[in-house]
């Protein structure tokens, strides 16, 4: 009865003049759930009766609500996948190939969904001649997709291997075939050539050929196509950074075939060795005949990656440091080392304990790219981690360099240097300065540090002082208000007069954009020793006429919470 009477209720809503696409939805999830609950009970109590009639009923139902929600909201591709996904759960073969036909014909300017439909057809219903005719037409609408040519050369692949293993049991089983021969071609994946020669002519880039060649190393029957491939990307793209850095890879994997039975750690060591040694040399030549930011990016990268791996020989980690230093020397020798390479490289001269060629190195970027503050960050942080007297200059220099927009985290840095180093007068005077050095967007976080530093350092009145002078000079932020009042409620003679004017200064800048300032307010009014309840009208007055849009809503809610007690 209750299964009843929630279907008919849910029935009742697709029934409506006015459809919703989430009663649909709801309707759908339901029935789903029951489908199910239903078969959970049977597995339990091992109880099959009228299995077919109460089951297809349901899925008969749910595919024919499907199709109603399809019809109407055609364009919703999720809709769609719902019942690609629930067709392939309970097993509907049948309506899932019309699914897919209805879908394709809608949305045929989606591959993703040409590729998911060729997938099913090839790897569900084992029908590569359907899968291959999806292909085909997927690409008289996308002719130049390198996607859809990836998968459909991933598809003729697997059809060729399907077929070579079917050749192999028959000749096991000296079976005769008769009349049926499998054609040598397609055995050898001549198919898989076709497209990817029809491919290279339309689709431009490195990209494309890595892609369809990883694709082929899967299959060891390739051998001739890999060849081809490679040969293609070496005459068309041999300037290109990424072909070089695909032929210097391939030496990791080219190792010189050894018995795995009677190998030491120390000849494994060595023929690690050997072959990053190999890719090594590749890369020397690539960036002698390429010599562009992007290949000694590629080569670097590499090295970082060596030097990552994991290894227990201190032998080959030694090995690899020395060969990345190596690398970035010769790069920035070039100037063609990238700006974002420059802290890695820092990073690790300062974790070998190389300070002077550190602090040299971080010079030489500053001149390059005297217009990075990330540069000046990681020089000012190389000399302040190796104690250098040359700190203040070196801030100075930067500021000078950069002028004001953009500076603040070097003025932040500048500041936590001389907490810990200067005197509180030079701190205060660099904190002064850096309110007027930085744009005004920047200055409101100095502000707050500002604040926060008088406070830890010189105490309430000294706070107090310096939050008057800040006040003068707009812009704010909310934080800049709130940490006020935090100072004044942790003062042992907490004076509501004081926490009123912070208050009503805050609401002048943010009143008509922060519900939650108002009710801080209200709260403090009602639970200090000297606040005034019978203000608390006059502020919910002011509120309401300040605030915009949604939020006096919000406020509203809010403050009613607040008089029942529950916030």
């Amino acid at each position: 009865r209750a299964v009843l009477r929630k279907a008919s209720a849910l029935e009742y809503k697709i029934q409506r003049r006015t459809l919703r696409k989430e009663d649909f939805i709801n309707y759908i999830q339901y029935e789903i759930n029951l489908l199910e609950l239903i078969k959970k009970r049977r597995a339990r109590i091992g109880y099959s009766f009228k299995k077919d009639e109460i089951e297809n009923s349901i899925l008969h139902r749910v595919h024919s609500l499907f199709n109603r929600a399809i019809g109407k909201w055609k364009e919703d591709v999720q809709l769609w996948l719902s019942h690609v996904a629930f067709c392939k759960q309970w097993n509907a073969k049948h309506q899932l190939s019309k699914v897919f036909s209805s879908m394709l014909a809608i949305h045929p300017n989606k591959p993703a969904l040409w590729i998911m439909a060729a997938k099913w057809e090839m790897e569900t219903r084992l029908s590569s001649e359907s899968a291959r005719h999806l292909f085909l037409r997927a690409l008289r609408f996308h002719p130049e997709c390198p996607k859809l040519y990836q998968e459909y050369f991933r598809m003729e692949l697997m059809h060729a291997e399907k077929q070579r293993k079917e050749k192999k049991e028959f000749e096991q089983a000296k079976m005769d075939l008769g009349e049926f021969n499998y054609s040598e071609e397609i055995l050898n994946g001549e198919m898989a050539r076709i497209i990817y020669r029809d491919a290279a002519q339309k689709i431009k880039g490195v990209e494309f050929h890595l892609a369809v060649l990883s694709i082929a190393k899967l299959f060891d029957f390739t051998q001739d196509l890999q060849k081809e491939i490679l040969e293609s990307l070496q005459t068309k793209y041999a300037d290109d950074p990424l072909t070089w850095d695909y032929m210097a890879r391939r030496e990791l994997d080219l190792g010189s075939p050894q018995s795995t039975e009677h190998t030491t750690k120390q000849m494994k060591v060595s023929e690690m060795t050997q072959r990053e040694e190999r890719c090594c040399a590749v890369f020397e030549e690539a960036v002698r005949a390429v010599p562009t930011e992007d290949m000694w990016k590629c080569y670097i990268t590499f090295c970082l990656e060596r030097y990552n791996r994991k290894t227990n020989s201190e032998e080959l980690k030694q090995k690899r440091l020395e060969r990345m230093l190596s690398a970035f020397n010769k790069a920035h020798e070039c100037s063609l080392l990238p700006e974002a390479l420059y802290k890695q490289w820092l990073q690790l001269l300062l974790e070998s304990n190389l300070f002077e060629k550190a602090m040299e190195v971080a010079e030489a970027a500053t001149k390059r790219f005297s217009m990075s503050v990330e540069m000046w960050q990681m020089r000012l942080q190389v000399l302040i981690q190796v104690k250098s007297d040359d700190v203040t200059q070196c801030f100075e220099e930067a500021v000078k360099h950069m002028k004001s927009k953009g500076t603040l985290p070097l003025w932040t840095l500048w500041v936590e240097w001389s907490e810990g180093t200067n005197s509180k007068e030079d701190t205060a005077a660099l904190y002064q300065r850096s309110l007027h050095a930085t744009t005004p967007a920047e200055s409101v976080t100095m502000k707050e540090m500002y604040l926060d530093w008088t406070y830890r350092n010189g105490g309430y009145k000294k706070v107090k002082r310096v939050f008057t002078s800040l006040s003068e000079n707009r812009p704010f932020s909310l934080d800049f208000f709130k940490k006020m009042i935090q100072i004044e409620k942790e003062q042992e003679s907490c004076k509501m007069l004081h926490l009123r004017e912070y208050y009503e200064r805050a609401l002048r800048e943010f009143g008509s954009t922060d519900s939650d300032l108002w009710l801080d307010y209200i709260k403090d009014e009602l639970s200090h020793p000297q606040g005034k309840p019978e203000n608390c009208g006059s502020i919910h007055w002011r509120a309401m006429k300040m605030l915009q849009g949604d939020l006096v809503e919000d406020f509203v809610s809010k403050y009613t919470l607040l008089q029942t007690g529950h916030l």
